[in-house]
């Protein structure tokens, strides 16, 4: 079989079966994060902003957000809560630089969350966590 066939199939499978998105500022960063999850299967989509990521979720069911809580614009948290009501088996990864949830609380308050991380966690531990969480295509 055609190998560019075979490359092609996959990465259909990954876009409508597996699809991330990764909220970060950081474009850098964010770059980072998307490279080492494609490298593990799922497709994987950058947002900026809060506007930005709140588009990309009524285009798209994503399985898993990366949300940084951090964002300049304030309001990872009521995007969460958007996650949480509108794609309610949306797994959401919650990455920070702060050690103001450090105490768990963050789980109480985003029910969907199914990870809190450092921001300077090795990349490939959060792509590792995140396709921990993805549904099975079995």
């Amino acid at each position: 079989m055609n190998r560019t066939i075979v490359d092609s199939v996959w990465v259909f499978l990954g876009c409508e079966f597996m699809p991330v998105l990764v909220v970060e500022n950081n474009s850098d960063l964010a770059k980072i994060w998307a490279s080492h999850l494609r490298r593990m299967g799922p497709w994987v989509d950058i947002a900026a902003t809060v506007d930005e990521a709140t588009d990309a979720l009524i285009k798209k069911d994503y399985r898993v957000v990366v949300l940084d809580l951090d964002l300049p614009d304030g309001s990872a948290l009521g995007l969460a809560d958007i996650i949480s009501y509108r794609h309610p088996m949306c797994k959401v990864v919650l990455v920070t630089k702060s050690t103001f949830f450090s105490d768990g609380s963050v789980f109480r308050n985003v029910p969907n969350a199914c990870g809190f991380l450092s921001k300077g966690t090795n990349p490939h531990d959060l792509a590792a966590l995140v396709t921990h969480h993805m549904p099975d295509q079995t």
